[in-house]
Order: structure tokens, then C-alpha cells, then sequence
């Protein structure tokens, strides 16, 4: 009955899921060539309008958010990685920081608005058999969001945790983002529970799971802090992951 349940409220939304990518790719083409600034709103409306959609599935999403994130302010966001949803509610929530992403370059070619989104808007696409290649794309990714005061992310494990469990924090492409973007306050990101909508790959999508974010308070900067502001974002994302799970309620 459970999978049924499941399957019942998983086709609606993959409907509302498709819908969104095929509109905001058509009106992203419309608007790119105007105004980057236009095209990262609509950007930034496709990502608000994903997030809404798992709604349907009976998604809880639980966020917390340190007073002291401006908006129309740069970060440099470090987080930990679960699910396609983790990039969704960055991009949904902090909706005028516009946040650039790193994004292995096959995905650049074929989904609809993701693809847009990466070769227009920013974000650095890496060859990952090529290591020297994806440090110059971060590092430009990161230049380049620095001069216009926006943001970008990074997921330092690598890649998304497919059972919840957090993974060992990798320096490398990190550390290239904070070098370039050395002006930029970092700001810590913890997910929980995103890993579960995306288990089997949507299909179906689990009712009612319990997602939660924290947006930590940002870290000021100063020079030659990289490896200390490493330790300190992953602290305090294993924090916040022990902290949750003493609670009741809380998806590990």
C-alpha cells in the first residue's frame, strides 16, 4: 500500500517536475541574450518552483537560516551533498545570491533549463579525468562571481551520499574556490534527508519525507585561511548532523 501511496503522488509530480524544466529552458532562451541578470532570475524561479514541487510528494522541508545572510551578497557556500534537491533549495532559497555550481560537463548538453543554466550562467563545468582542466574552471567560476558579487557553491565530498552518511571532506577543488573567491565570506551549508526523495531516482518519490537545511552564520576572511575555514565548516556540519539526530524527529 505504501508503494502505491507513493506512486499515486510521484506521477503528478513528475508532471509539475518536467513542466517546470521545459518552461523555464524556453523562456531562459528568451531572456539570456538581454540580460545575464534577467536569466539568473529566471534561473533562480525554476529552482524556487522545483523545490515547490516536492510538495506534492509530501515533502517536509525544514529550514534554518542565520539572520546574517544578506541578500544580494556573494558567498562562498560550502555544503555537504545528498540529492538533486540539495542544488534546488540553494538555488530556491537563497534567491538573490544567485549561488554558481559545479557541474561535471556532461551535464551540459540535453536536460532541459540544468543544461541552459550551466553553459550560460556561470557555473564552472569540469572534465573529471582531467583534474588541471577542473581546477582552471573553478578557479574562473570563482573569479568571475567574486568581481559580480554573487555566489558559488561546492560540495567537498565529491560527489552526492546515496545512504545520508556524510563523507571525508576532499581539499583539492575547494580549496582552488576559496583561493579565487578570497573576498567572499564562506558560508556553511548542512543538508538531511534529500538523499531519501532520490533513492530510487524518483521512482517512485517516498511520501512524505523530512528534508532539513541550515545556513550557518558566515565566516569572514582573512588571508591564508583555507584550511582552517575547511575544518571549521566540516565541524560544524557534523555538528549539526549529531545534533539532529539526538532529536526525535529528525531524518539522519
Amino acid at each position: 500500500m505504501r508503494r502505491i501511496r507513493d506512486w499515486v503522488f510521484t506521477i503528478p509530480f513528475l508532471v509539475a517536475f518536467g513542466f517546470g524544466f521545459a518552461f523555464f529552458d524556453v523562456l531562459g532562451r528568451i531572456v539570456r541574450p538581454f540580460s545575464l541578470r534577467g536569466f539568473e532570475y529566471v534561473m533562480a524561479m525554476l529552482q524556487r518552483y522545483l523545490m515547490g514541487t516536492f510538495r506534492i510528494c509530501g515533502t517536509k522541508i525544514i529550514i534554518e537560516r542565520s539572520p546574517r545572510i544578506r541578500p544580494r551578497t556573494g558567498y562562498a557556500l560550502v555544503s555537504n551533498h545528498q540529492s538533486l534537491l540539495d542544488i534546488v533549495m540553494i538555488g530556491g532559497l537563497l534567491f538573490t545570491n544567485f549561488p554558481k555550481y559545479v557541474a561535471k560537463k556532461e551535464l551540459s548538453r540535453g536536460i532541459p533549463s540544468i543544461s541552459l543554466n550551466l553553459r550560460w550562467g556561470g557555473n564552472a563545468l569540469i572534465d573529471r579525468k582531467d583534474r588541471s582542466q577542473a581546477f582552471r574552471a573553478i578557479k574562473e567560476m570563482a573569479r568571475r562571481a567574486q568581481e559580480r558579487g554573487v555566489s558559488v557553491v561546492i560540495f567537498p565530498e565529491g560527489t552526492r551520499s546515496r545512504d545520508g552518511r556524510l563523507k571525508e571532506f576532499k581539499r583539492g577543488g575547494t580549496a582552488i574556490m576559496l583561493g579565487a573567491a578570497d573576498e567572499l565570506p564562506v558560508l556553511p551549508v548542512t543538508i538531511s534527508g534529500s538523499w531519501r526523495l532520490a533513492e530510487k531516482n524518483l521512482l517512485p518519490v517516498p511520501f512524505g519525507c523530512e528534508v532539513r537545511i541550515r545556513f550557518g552564520d558566515p565566516i569572514e576572511r582573512h588571508p591564508d585561511d583555507v584550511d582552517e575555514l575547511l575544518a571549521t565548516v566540516e565541524e560544524q556540519i557534523r555538528s549539526a548532523f549529531i545534533e539532529w539526530r539526538e532529536e526525535p524527529s529528525a531524518t539522519s
